[in-house]
């Protein structure tokens, strides 16, 4: 009885988690590059977000290694230093990864948070694209028509917006503050293309890391942890090339850190946190539940945006959000588990892994 009531509550956590998870770091991505004030480089913040990373994945396998250091360093050396063709296999992904949160930072520059969170939903159908071209799998035809109906919620969202829709004051705010910063001019004026198209690069960099990443987890034995050291002591040398070749003048001028504050510094520690939050509760929430957490963080995001970023919410925009909610419902829906429950423990994994790690 109380492991029944333990896994019902902890279901419900992941829901709030991943619900929460999900709405609150896009808000606070549009929020910290659209706000008045000097405005970070958002390079730096990638980088710190992978310390941080790094940092908690460390203790986490120090904990996994019985908080022995001699067993824990001579698991970092047999796992990174003397396997270093498995180590190398790591670098597709930590590369991909640095990219794919730059341009999610620019996403969130230029497009107010709604919309932001609906279209980056594509990384659903760049995910299955890969699962079926890289590891070969199947998708159930609900799943194919969950593609289409996704496609079309998109597509009327960005309609939405060009039609004159969206945000009335989120867009101008980075410029009206312009004047008073001495770092204005790294302040972006709002290009709705730009940010379409770096979302739209995100969806498809999340959904063929995600897919390579589990590729090469399987037959390994190493655990996410670990896996996850390995991807960010790769990802930050990436992180700091991008750093110098994208901003080293501004980095030169105004310092790595400049218009850090405590906003900044919660920001790095929600997306380095993020992905790890999500590695841990994954194993307590079935496709509906991670749909609904998904769904809820949409709608959530387009409540907060019309208080927090004027957002003006049209009724071809809701109609489009909700294509997009509808779909990602069908796709974690499973004709062949809801017909046969007893085989629901079977399989779970395989089906959890077709959706993109949030």
């Amino acid at each position: 009885m109380n492991i029944h009531v333990n896994t019902n509550t902890l279901k419900y956590i992941s829901l709030l988690t991943l619900t929460l998870q999900n709405a609150i770091l896009g808000l606070s991505m549009r929020y910290a590059r659209t706000r008045p004030g000097d405005i970070f480089l958002s390079s730096t913040a990638v980088l710190m977000a992978e310390f941080v990373k790094l940092i908690t994945c460390l203790v986490l396998v120090f904990n996994e290694e019985g908080k022995d250091a001699q067993r824990f360093v001579r698991s970092l050396h047999k796992t990174i230093i003397a396997n270093p063709v498995d180590t190398l296999k790591v670098c597709v992904p930590s590369l991909v990864y640095i990219v794919q949160n730059n341009l999610l930072y620019v996403s969130a520059s230029h497009l107010d948070a709604a919309t932001y969170q609906v279209t980056y939903q594509l990384k659903i159908l760049t995910t299955a694209m890969f699962a079926v071209v890289i590891l070969r799998r199947r998708l159930f035809n609900t799943q194919w028509g969950a593609l289409v109906l996704l496609v079309l919620g998109i597509v009327l969202v960005q309609l939405a917006q060009t039609d004159g829709g969206g945000s009335a004051g989120g867009g101008n705010e980075a410029a009206s503050s312009a004047p008073t910063a001495t770092i204005s001019s790294l302040a972006p004026a709002q290009n709705r293309m730009l940010g379409l198209w770096a979302a739209l690069g995100a969806c498809f960099l999340s959904g063929f890391a995600g897919i390579y990443f589990e590729k090469i987890l399987k037959g390994a034995e190493i655990s996410v942890w670990m896996r996850n050291v390995q991807l960010s002591l790769l990802s930050i040398p990436f992180g700091l090339l991008t750093c110098f070749i994208n901003d080293a003048s501004r980095i030169y001028n105004y310092g790595f850190f400049h218009g850090y504050d405590l906003f900044v510094w919660y920001l790095v520690l929600l997306q380095a946190g993020g992905g790890l939050i999500v590695a841990v509760v994954v194993k307590y929430a079935d496709n509906i539940l991670k749909g609904f957490a998904t769904s809820l963080a949409i709608i959530i995001s387009c409540i907060a945006s019309i208080y927090i970023f004027d957002f003006n919410l049209t009724l071809q925009f809701s109609a489009g959000a909700m294509l997009v909610i509808a779909s990602i419902f069908l796709y974690g829906y499973d004709p062949a588990r809801s017909a046969s429950k007893p085989a629901t423990h079977n399989h779970p994994a395989d089906e959890e892994k077709l959706l993109p790690r949030v």
